[in-house]
């Protein structure tokens, strides 16, 4: 069952940079423009964390933090605190108040993404074997390993993140346009062409043991990871 995240952000730019990131990492992703709206949200249903921004309208989100701890039907859920206010006593607040985590914005997303599933880890033991296996190849999410054949396969992050997504899809045919998007983001720029160079990387050190080829070329729509 997938991890629920509920954000609570009022700046629609963060929170759906946020929503797109956490999707990518294959959540369940949910958001609350206030804080009373995320009150609301998470009594209807408990999510596994929320990403929770301080400066929330209708209720603040250091006050949304106080009241999930006093009581409700969560008192235990686990909260990552984002917020511009930098300050140490500010986040010695923050913490007091009971948030898991405390994140100052502007924020590295790759950090952020990695305190969530550091924080999940936590709170459920189970994603801490966060394994994919399609044929005779294996990936590792939280050692970053992949496996082939009991052989250790050494790929690059982008490398590594491609073949998780094809994984994740196994036979499904993505155009480079999709991969471009999924895999390194709508905001970044790279031609199209960039896919090629970095699947073809990925072929190589897959079949660095002499094993067949299990990415498919599929003319004139992309690539696909065999599903067999």
């Amino acid at each position: 069952m997938k991890p629920y995240v509920l954000i609570a952000e009022d700046e629609s730019a963060v929170s759906e940079l946020l929503f797109y990131n956490l999707k990518k990492e294959d959540y369940e992703v949910a958001i609350a423009a206030d804080g009373e709206e995320a009150l609301l949200m998470i009594e209807e249903r408990a999510p596994d964390l929320l990403l929770l921004d301080w400066m929330l309208p209708k209720i603040s989100g250091i006050e949304v933090c106080r009241r999930v701890r006093s009581g409700g039907t969560n008192p235990n859920l686990p909260i990552i605190m984002l917020t511009a206010r930098g300050e140490e006593s500010d986040r010695i607040r923050g913490l007091d108040t009971g948030a898991d985590d405390y994140v100052t914005k502007p924020f590295s997303t790759t950090e952020l993404m990695a305190r969530v599933r550091a924080v999940l880890r936590r709170i459920r033991p189970g994603l801490k074997d966060d394994r994919i296996v399609v044929g005779d190849i294996e990936i590792d999410r939280v050692a970053h390993k992949v496996i082939r054949n009991t052989v250790e396969i050494h790929l690059g992050p982008t490398e590594f993140r491609l073949l998780d997504y094809f994984m994740q899809h196994p036979g499904r045919v993505f155009s480079r346009e999709q991969l471009l998007d999924t895999v390194w983001g709508s905001d970044v720029y790279v031609e199209a062409r960039t896919v090629d160079v970095h699947v073809g990387r990925l072929r190589k050190a897959l079949r660095q043991e002499g094993g067949d080829d299990p990415i498919r070329t599929v003319r004139s729509a992309g690539y696909a990871l065999r599903a067999d």
